[in-house]
């Protein structure tokens, strides 16, 4: 039987231990820190139950290919509700913008604030609706090893597309500033200015007003626990606090793992965790990727989170609502130009407790705030609080809302806390940004070009960042190491 040791256990990693898994081969992750979940860890306080990381639950069908694939139901490992309205946006006082749980509800609501909008986003959706097709159910599926991948008989006609970008397409066909911020949000998921981002990535608006917000009741760790649970079932074995220190290399193939200061013999090793850092586990000369070319790449942003227990209850906020009250121009700029703390920071703030009570205690709410900003930015307590007081001034003001005296408690994490908990390069939290110039093959590559045995998973690599693409890309890994390290006896898994 063959031996895969796994590094990190993020949405990636655990995809990837289970295809493998449910293959035959033996599989053991290993994690630095206390809990399985990476970014999507959870924050439990005073009764409060926060997600750490990603609170989105869009695109059902990736996750539910995941489970099929495995001959599982997601019902069977955590429940689903579409969230009514999927979220809110706010503009300015008294001028926000529901987003329905299905398409004819945001027509509605675009005609309302744009004669003609409606029709000229039906035709919109039906566009990126194609693309969803050609994307999700196959370019994103492909390893990203030349770029041969990315010509087929469907994107050879829409290869315009490629060349021009989404705020070109969304300002072209909408006049109202609020409708082209509506839609070009949601490639925000991509990592990058949507004057960045390729048109063809429309196919984001699609899982957006077509398939749907969710929530899995628990919040997004249920869905890490309920991996957890089928990879167990599998013969995953999980190694905690288990911080790997080296990956052991001799004559260009890999040997094993040093882990917590023990040497631990693998012929295979495959990664999840940042691929800068998993590249300085190894000898210089085995490094495929130089200090230079990180430098060059364009990150999806990093982010300051507050994690707030309310003593009350917050009536007239959504679960998810949006604060666009302030320019996206320069809040774009601040990130991805100037590199530097935004003026006037657009936020976005969650509250699960609006439709699980049990996330709060009685009477209470739990709150999650994100701001957006720039990878490396000089991260210190006074500034997060600085912020923190900003944003709870704004929320109050657009919302009406009298809040601050009913805080119990707020937690921060940001940059500094990414890089301790992550080994995130410049304290990012979404990878590399989906740009042209880093879409598939020109992308990290899912395996080293120096190391033998050595395999990459996640955000850095094929197909980008989300916490869907993540369980693409360790399909991706999985299939490529399958094909490449085939198990020499026979095997069936018991059922």
């Amino acid at each position: 039987m063959q031996n895969v040791a796994v590094i990190g256990s993020g949405f990636s990693s655990l995809a990837a231990a289970a295809y493998l898994a449910d293959s035959g081969y033996e599989v053991v992750v290993y994690e630095k820190n206390a809990s399985i979940g990476g970014r999507a860890r959870q924050l439990k306080k005073e009764g409060f139950t926060f997600d750490m990381g990603p609170t989105w639950y869009w695109m059902p069908d990736v996750f539910e290919r995941f489970f099929n694939d495995l001959g599982e139901k997601v019902e069977d490992y955590y429940q689903l509700e579409k969230l009514s309205p999927g979220y809110q946006v706010y503009f300015g006082e008294n001028d926000s913008v529901l987003i329905g749980d299905e398409p004819e509800k945001i027509y509605a609501e675009f005609e309302r604030i744009e004669a003609g909008s409606s029709e000229k986003l039906r035709k919109f959706l039906k566009e990126a609706e194609y693309n969803y097709e050609v994307a999700i159910k196959d370019l994103v599926y492909r390893p990203g090893l030349s770029p041969l991948e990315l010509v087929t008989p469907q994107t050879v006609t829409k290869v315009g597309q490629f060349f021009t970008t989404i705020k070109k397409t969304v300002e072209a066909r909408f006049k109202d500033d609020r409708l082209r911020q509506l839609v070009m949000f949601p490639v925000l998921f991509l990592g990058a200015k949507p004057s960045d981002t390729p048109a063809f990535y429309s196919f984001m608006n699609y899982a957006d007003y077509v398939l749907g917000t969710w929530y899995p009741k628990g919040g997004m760790f249920s869905v890490v626990t309920g991996m957890q649970k089928l990879l167990i079932n599998l013969g995953v074995k999980f190694e905690l606090n288990a911080g790997v220190e080296k990956i052991n290399v001799v004559d260009g193939k890999v040997t094993g793992l040093r882990v917590n200061g023990k040497d631990l013999e693998y012929s295979l090793v495959l990664s999840g965790a940042d691929y800068h850092h998993t590249e300085s586990l190894l000898e210089e000369s085995y490094r495929v990727y130089s200090s230079k070319f990180w430098k060059k790449r364009t990150f999806a942003p990093s982010a300051l989170l507050f994690y707030v227990g309310f003593g009350k209850k917050l009536d007239g906020v959504e679960h998810h609502t949006l604060f666009f009250d302030e320019s996206f121009e320069q809040h774009a700029k601040a990130i991805y130009d100037d590199k530097v703390w935004p003026e006037k920071p657009l936020f976005y703030a969650s509250f699960p407790s609006r439709t699980e009570a049990e996330t709060a205690p009685e009477g209470c709410e739990t709150g999650i705030f994100l701001i957006p900003l720039a990878s490396g930015l000089e991260d210190t307590e006074e500034v997060r609080q600085q912020y923190f007081r900003i944003i709870m001034d704004r929320f109050e003001h657009l919302t009406g809302l009298s809040v601050k005296d009913s805080i119990l408690f707020h937690e921060s994490y940001c940059v500094n806390d990414f890089v301790s908990d992550y080994n995130a390069y410049g304290g990012n939290a979404y990878g590399l940004a989906n740009t042209l110039l880093q879409t598939g093959f020109l992308r990290p590559r899912i395996k080293s070009r120096k190391v033998k045995g050595l395999y990459f998973t996640g955000q850095l690599t094929v197909p980008g960042p989300g916490v869907p693409p993540s369980l693409i890309s360790g399909k991706i890994v999985s299939d490529l190491l399958k094909k490449e390290n085939p198990i020499k006896e026979s095997y069936e898994r018991t059922i």
